[in-house]
């Protein structure tokens, strides 16, 4: 078994000529190749993740790709103000500054409305929303007093257009949208940028994981087009880019001095861009004919 080079025990000191990122649900998907470009980019970065014991897949890369003295695990639950409070204080403590936050702790739950129970749709929103805010807010003090910092706000294509059998996840995501618009025009004035990226479908662990979760009622009236929904998103998930497109984003991101505020990327995001020009209706032919194939 694989163990962090970088525990609280034997710890090297971060450079203070490196920038230092914060990268949140490192465990794998985005989060994971996130930091590990960050790393090959210079940045010493501080990976959290719920659980600690996964970490063993983030070491793995960063090790065959010969940055693992620049990656640095802490455990950070975005669920509970008590982490997020020590994992902060921890990094105020070590590191002294943040100048990248990367919140991109999330899952994808869903179902078709009727049937999620309010304990699903509280859970989801507790993770992709109020996780987000919690870290964000914990990081801002450090950014306003240094002048300067960005905030990368992982959302999606889902944060634009909904999609049948995933609104809990898109109304997280639409959540995130807002929360990050706000948060941008407040905090420009004080040389901090919020962004936010929003990918298509790519190859992460996110959909497995929303997959299983997934299931219609013992004689739902939802049970074929709820087929239909994962069989669509199954398709598209086993043809989508690799996660490590989105973490080449986030580097060009974090190298821009006054990045945009949002960034579409993968297949399926340049036309629904587009589809915002034309009537809603048109949106709604589109994904009843996709979902008919």
């Amino acid at each position: 078994m694989l163990t962090s080079p970088n525990t609280e025990s034997n710890r090297p000191a971060a450079s203070p000529s490196r920038p230092i990122a914060v990268v949140t649900g490192t465990s794998s998907g985005f989060g994971l190749y996130t930091s590990v470009a960050l790393a090959h980019a210079g940045y010493d970065v501080v990976a959290t993740m719920r659980n600690t014991a996964k970490q063993e897949k983030l070491l793995a890369e960063a090790l065959a790709g010969g940055v693992s003295e620049r990656i640095h695990v802490l455990p950070l639950d975005v669920t509970d103000a008590k982490s997020v409070e020590a994992a902060f204080a921890h990094i105020r403590q070590h590191y002294g500054k943040v100048d990248l936050l990367v919140n991109n702790a999330g899952y994808a739950a869903g179902g078709y409305i009727e049937e999620v129970d309010m304990d699903a749709w509280r859970a989801q929103l507790e993770t992709n929303f109020f996780g987000t805010v919690a870290v964000t807010r914990a990081v801002l003090p450090m950014m306003r007093e240094q002048g300067s910092g960005t905030i990368v706000n992982v959302s999606s294509i889902c944060g634009r257009y909904a999609f049948p059998g995933y609104a809990p996840y898109a109304a997280s995501k639409f959540a995130v949208e807002g929360f990050t618009e706000a948060l941008r025009l407040e905090m420009l004035p004080f040389g901090v940028y919020a962004v936010l990226i929003e990918p298509g479908a790519y190859k992460t662990d996110i959909w497995g994981k929303g997959f299983s979760s997934i299931q219609a009622r013992d004689g739902s009236p939802y049970s074929k087009p709820l087929q239909a929904v994962l069989q669509f998103s199954k398709r598209s998930a086993e043809t989508a880019p690799p996660p490590q497109e989105v973490a080449r984003h986030i580097i060009k991101i974090a190298r821009t001095p006054r990045p945009k505020l949002r960034y579409f990327m993968g297949r399926g995001a340049a036309p629904l861009r587009l589809i915002r020009l034309f009537p809603w209706k048109w949106y709604e032919r589109l994904v009843l004919w996709a979902l008919r194939r």
